[in-house]
């Protein structure tokens, strides 16, 4: 199989902001997972969390620092205590200091864990705030991570409408007055339901996936060219929206080119590179008479099969006899 990389050049209706390190204020943490303060040096607002990532400082409190990430928020559970139960006051200060004065953003004791006074002294001299949770320590632990992979995600935002078709997560792209818009109103029509229009803010959760959503500010909103604005959820109903979708497929919609050789079979696979993940790519002509929910309909469909290892265009070319091998085609779009 050989590889092919180009780039798109038609960037004349795409708007991107790149991507860039992200934050959230420890409050956010607060309030999705009911965490209790114990202490904290200022509002937790004012507290940023820019790491994805978690640590259960056991091996630090052993006294190994090699390799320690003091940007990531520390979780102590029973084991750690049970440990630190075994050493003095004095013991258990220096152990505690230790661990602190490198500045982690914050402590979480799970499993209803109370700070001791030598926790809560150090704490205080060095202003690392000292939470605490119900949950037990892999719990939290894994909760967290999920949250901060969402919230901290590199992300993108492009033009565009995003739709979910049968199940797969559809971004329609292409130039102003491609009927991007209009296919999607198509589609809901049809039962399907819209995540986005106009911008679509994508954002790279895995090394293999990409989750779309609206901004906030628009959200629900789609615009018809000739009728304006209007708000999908009120006139579709709940059914009709959805928050965020994989990212499983793109289409991009441009004008029938007659001069043009438009892909017939289906052999080769072409992907669109987004924040380095590949996704399935296809380019769909327009013109009067063609029904393109219908063939939006078809294309995720034909996706899934693919997904499962069903390829018709192959199949038939097995078939026939020919060699089936094709091309893959991959289209930055990063």
């Amino acid at each position: 199989m050989s590889v092919k990389s180009d780039n798109m050049g038609n960037t004349d209706d795409m708007q991107s902001v790149t991507p860039a390190e992200f934050s959230i204020g420890l409050d956010v943490i607060v309030k999705e997972f009911d965490i209790e303060v114990f202490y904290s040096p200022s509002k937790v607002s004012e507290i940023n969390i820019e790491n994805n990532d978690i640590n259960r400082p056991g091996l630090q409190f052993a006294g190994f620092y090699e390799y320690f990430d003091n940007t990531r928020i520390q979780i102590v559970g029973k084991m750690e205590i049970s440990y630190l139960a075994h050493c003095d006051a004095e013991e258990k200060t220096k152990l505690y200091d230790n661990l602190i004065k490198t500045k982690p953003p914050a402590i979480i004791l799970a499993r209803e864990i109370k700070p001791d006074e030598e926790l809560l002294k150090v704490a205080q001299k060095h202003c690392v705030p000292i939470l605490g949770t119900q949950e037990s320590t892999s719990v939290i632990a894994s909760k967290i991570i999920a949250f901060l992979n969402l919230k901290l995600a590199p992300r993108i935002t492009r033009h565009g409408a995003f739709v979910e078709v049968y199940g797969e997560g559809m971004l329609i792209i292409g130039g102003s007055g491609a009927g991007k818009s209009e296919t999607a109103i198509e589609l809901i029509k049809r039962g399907h339901r819209l995540i986005a229009d106009d911008a679509v803010e994508i954002r790279k959760t895995s090394n293999i996936t990409l989750v779309g959503s609206s901004p906030d500010n628009i959200r629900h909103f789609l615009e018809l060219r000739g009728i304006g604005i209007i708000n999908v959820r009120q006139l579709f109903g709940v059914g009709a929206v959805k928050l965020s979708e994989k990212i499983n497929m793109v289409v991009e919609l441009e004008a029938w080119d007659d001069k043009k050789q438009y892909d017939r079979m289906g052999i080769d696979t072409h992907f669109m590179s987004i924040l380095g993940v590949k996704v399935p790519y296809l380019l769909v002509p327009v013109k009067p008479g063609r029904n393109l929910a219908v063939i939006l309909e078809t294309a995720a469909m034909n996706n899934r099969q693919k997904k499962m290892g069903v390829n018709a265009a192959q199949d038939l070319l097995s078939q026939l006899g020919l060699n089936s091998q094709g091309v893959e085609t991959v289209t930055d779009w990063s």
